[in-house]
């Protein structure tokens, strides 16, 4: 059933979209996440097991003080407006990737290597929770493989096993899959919640790492602009 324009989701309309991105382009660090990145991971937390709240999220995405309370209206408002477009829009098949550009011979093209680095950040986040899921139960790898085929690509996340690079055809259809599959993931958790021993036995892993302090895991994907 179509959906009236009117009933659509309040996103952030073009200069909402310019305004955050450059704003987080002038506060970036080596390895920060760009609009893109932002937009991958609150898509991740808005279909996960869990509600993943703002004072948990927030310092994935800004590490700098604000200039005065004014512009820390202003961006708090943008990402909370972005945060909860991505809900609405996919409840009426209205979601798209943001997606970055990168320069090539041929000109500028699309790239999801930005959007699978924060989707990637936003599993982390509940990462005890996502692991034990996908090792126990094949149906959320599926459901999740177009996704993962563009980070792999991409070189976001490392393969055991070596793949051939996309075709433009099939790297094209996977980003063309991307609603669909955030839709799934969000019917999987829905349909098959967690347990009070998946939430235990991640919380007991997190103690564990924090007792050993290891060093964060590193990936091979970078914003390139």
């Amino acid at each position: 059933m179509n959906t009236p324009k009117s009933d659509w989701p309040s996103s952030l309309d073009d200069n909402e979209l310019e305004e955050l991105d450059q704003y987080l382009r002038a506060h970036v660090g080596e390895g920060d996440l760009l609009l893109d990145g932002v937009h991958g991971l609150l898509s991740a937390l808005a279909v996960g097991p869990t509600q993943v709240l703002p004072d948990e999220w927030l310092p994935e995405v800004l590490h700098e003080p604000f200039a005065d309370e004014a512009e820390g209206n202003r961006v708090l408002a943008l990402l909370a407006k972005l945060n909860d477009s991505i809900s609405a829009e996919l409840d009426v098949d209205a979601y798209e990737p943001i997606l970055g550009e990168i320069d090539t011979e041929a000109g500028p093209v699309l790239s999801a290597a930005g959007w699978c680095e924060g989707f990637s950040r936003g599993i982390d986040l509940r990462a005890g929770l996502w692991e034990k899921r996908l090792a126990d139960d094949p149906q959320l790898m599926e459901l999740l493989g177009p996704v993962m085929a563009l980070a792999v690509d991409e070189g976001i996340l490392n393969a055991e096993a070596e793949f051939e690079k996309l075709s433009d055809e099939e790297y094209d259809e996977c980003l063309t899959q991307v609603p669909g599959v955030l839709n799934a993931v969000n019917q999987y958790w829905n349909a098959h919640p967690v347990t009070e021993a998946e939430i235990e036995a991640a919380v007991k892993t997190i103690s564990t790492e924090e007792d050993h302090t290891q060093p964060p895991r590193q990936r091979s994907g970078h914003w390139v602009h």
